[in-house]
């Protein structure tokens, strides 16, 4: 089976379940603090519903089982998170996933991965270096157009030396984000956050800023394009629209980490 033929590919099915403890955990993982009581204590508990992409991770997983490409040589670029419907704090699911499409970008190739289920759909973009050129569809380019009639303003999030360590137990052990020979080995000084957890960061502190319940969220996307260390501080410049779509850029000093991202809220919001 080769790379190209995989489009439509089904990767199978999984049950996933979590507890409040796991709901805890993956929002002290993306910064929560002691007084934010609605993400780390039961009594007034709701999901972070980027933790949706870390359930999900298992079919990025099975797609690399495939031995079609070298796992430890993928990238991920982008994510996208569609929201269906608030997770509960507990609960137990089937989902499923599929190889949604594949990209030919001439030097390299872009898969993009599935995993759906009553709650959410989840799509990762994975980058392979070394395994395009076969002539095959090259994907749209994207360009965000900043809409004239919106305000801007921006943040700071602060992550700690020890974010990638506690990150890693939601589910994404690479070792790229513990072992600094690995990290080395990838171009790295050391080892790098998550770009997942990243985008966790963002969307708790645009709710903070926003005073909003993440659990609103209708959808969220964004690229990775450079890496973020453990102690580093994330500047988020954000553009609210007047339909109340945000675009949002982040930035460690002058390297652009995420970009082009959306978010927006819906669910549940009066």
């Amino acid at each position: 089976m080769e790379l190209k033929n995989l489009e439509g590919f089904k990767l199978g099915k999984k049950k996933l379940s979590y507890s409040d403890k796991e709901v805890i955990l993956y929002a002290l993982s993306v910064g929560a603090k002691a007084d934010d009581l609605n993400l780390i204590f039961e009594r007034e508990l709701v999901v972070i519903p980027t933790y949706a992409c870390a359930l999900g991770l298992w079919g990025v997983e099975s797609a690399g089982d495939l031995g079609i490409y070298d796992r430890n040589k993928s990238l991920h670029a982008s994510q996208k998170l569609i929201m269906h419907e608030k997770m509960p704090i507990e609960c137990s699911f089937w989902s499923s996933a599929k190889i949604l499409k594949v990209f030919d970008k001439g030097k390299a190739a872009l898969v993009d991965i599935e995993v759906k289920s009553e709650f959410f759909t989840a799509i990762y973009s994975v980058f392979l270096p070394g395994m395009g050129g076969w002539g095959g569809d090259r994907g749209l380019s994207s360009h965000v157009n900043r809409p004239i009639d919106s305000k801007s303003w921006s943040l700071n999030a602060e992550t700690n030396e020890n974010q990638a360590a506690l990150y890693r137990l939601t589910g994404d052990r690479h070792p790229i984000h513990i072992d600094t020979k690995i990290a080395k080995a990838n171009g790295f000084d050391r080892p790098i956050l998550h770009g997942l957890c990243t985008m966790g960061i963002v969307l708790k502190e645009i709710c903070s800023q926003l005073d909003l319940s993440p659990s609103g969220m209708l959808q969220m996307q964004c690229k990775l394009s450079a890496p973020v260390f453990p102690g580093d501080s994330i500047r988020i410049v954000c553009v609210e629209e007047a339909s109340g779509r945000i675009r949002f850029d982040s930035y460690v000093r002058d390297s652009l980490v995420l970009k082009d991202g959306l978010v927006f809220f819906g669910i549940g919001q009066s």
